[in-house]
């Protein structure tokens, strides 16, 4: 399955034209405070809808192999105003409603009043980003770039990652509107500043089949 031996695949058609349109409506307001929006579907009624559809649910369980569950949700939103360059790495964290007091959970830190931790790798092995594009998204627009295969490496330190990236060879994912860029959290990425106008924004879902221990939940 490419998938399990790239970390990475693109889905044509997983979003329709009235769902991207009725959350970009919702998200025109927050266009000029920033580059995104954090927890997104706890503030966009149609991207919690979305996201905790039976829809993506399965599609993200088929993935992961059990049932899935929504850890959060972000929206990326790349323009001439909000432009930025991201050098490669890794998506290392979560969020979760409380500490855990477990080996390998940490460091801790709070963003937009929620808990962001690293957990360990096994947890990120058990999860899948799915990156859905409300605009086409091109390298002209500052597209997500990609190594293949980078996730079977594990946590990589910074060092690693640099030296990494410079060895392997990258892919730049353009794909259309209403696809979905889905991949393991950490296989290595990184994108350019946009050199279009033409704007660049990206529902970006987490989800998890790790089973918590009691009494805490995904954030």
């Amino acid at each position: 399955m490419p998938f399990l031996e790239d970390g990475f695949e693109i889905v044509q058609n997983v979003i329709s034209t009235d769902e991207i349109e009725s959350i970009t409506f919702e998200i025109e307001k927050y266009e000029s405070k920033g580059g995104g929006i954090r927890n997104a579907e706890k503030k966009i009624a149609p991207v919690k809808i979305l996201a905790e559809s039976t829809k993506f649910i399965s599609l993200a369980s088929h993935y992961l192999s059990a049932q899935a569950s929504l850890v959060r949700a972000i929206i990326f939103i790349k323009s001439t105003e909000n432009n930025w360059l991201v050098t490669w790495h890794q998506d290392k964290t979560v969020t979760v409603s409380k500490k855990l007091d477990s080996p390998g959970w940490g460091p801790w830190s709070q963003k937009d009043g929620v808990l962001h931790v690293q957990p360990p790798v096994e947890v990120l092995e058990k999860m899948v980003t799915f990156r859905v594009h409300l605009d086409e998204s091109t390298e002209s627009n500052g597209c997500l770039r990609l190594i293949p295969g980078s996730h079977k490496e594990g946590v990589m330190s910074q060092p690693s990652i640099d030296s990494y990236s410079k060895l392997h060879s990258a892919i730049s994912c353009e794909a259309p509107v209403g696809s979905a860029l889905i991949m393991r959290p950490h296989i290595l990425h990184s994108s350019s500043k946009a050199k279009s106008t033409r704007p660049r924004r990206v529902l970006h879902l987490e989800y998890s089949s790790y089973k918590l221990p009691g009494g805490v939940e995904w954030a």
